[in-house]
């Protein structure tokens, strides 16, 4: 991500605070969703620690080893989210969780997109006081386009969902644990959404 550290280090917190909230989350919840919320908060973490200005640095690895940590790391992810998405079918659960699987694979494979484009980047782009997720211009735009629009238009759908129903302010349609669950999705599609801009 290019631009200022600061933005980098809020991008930390936001994800570090998203994948604690998901901790909490798999104490509460069933099996399956436990598993859900496993899922995110191992993507807010990983988020988070992409994230880091001083990782980008060039200490203690170079700016494209770090990036190929990551693209491993999320790539695995993608497989993992990819292989809950199929057996959501078979669960039980019907097609939301599968749904929801399929989200976390995207999000996994974005975040992989980005680790390989910033490994591919101008080593400009990981200049002192810049956040290092890529020189301007890194990746494919229209791929980086798609996805923006697809983790905008998630964000949008999931704040929705959220927003008071009447004057008793209850959120729609949501018991507080599926309510900190699109919380904790709205935060981290609002992440996605701002790594994608500074591409």
């Amino acid at each position: 991500m290019h631009g200022p550290a600061t933005v980098g280090w809020l991008m930390t917190a936001l994800c570090a605070v998203t994948g604690l909230a998901c901790v909490l989350r798999t104490r509460r919840a069933g099996r399956p969703e436990r598993a859900e919320a496993a899922h995110e908060a191992v993507m807010g973490f990983a988020m988070a620690a992409m994230a880091v200005p001083a990782l980008w640095t060039g200490r203690p690895l170079a700016p494209d080893g770090t990036a190929a940590v990551f693209a491993l790391l999320f790539g695995g992810l993608t497989v993992a989210g990819a292989r809950h998405a199929r057996g959501a079918r078979d669960d039980g659960h019907g097609r939301g969780a599968r749904g929801r699987h399929l989200h976390h694979t995207v999000g996994a494979a974005a975040m992989c997109y980005l680790a390989a484009a910033m490994a591919f980047s101008s080593p400009a782009g990981h200049a002192a006081g810049h956040t290092g997720h890529g020189a301007p211009g890194a990746g494919l735009p229209l791929l980086t386009g798609a996805l923006l629009v697809y983790f905008a238009g998630s964000v949008l759908r999931t704040g929705v969902r959220l927003l008071p129903a009447g004057a008793h302010g209850t959120v729609v349609g949501a018991a507080p644990a599926a309510g900190m669950a699109a919380a904790c999705r709205l935060a981290m599609g609002t992440g996605m959404c701002a790594m994608l801009l500074t591409m």
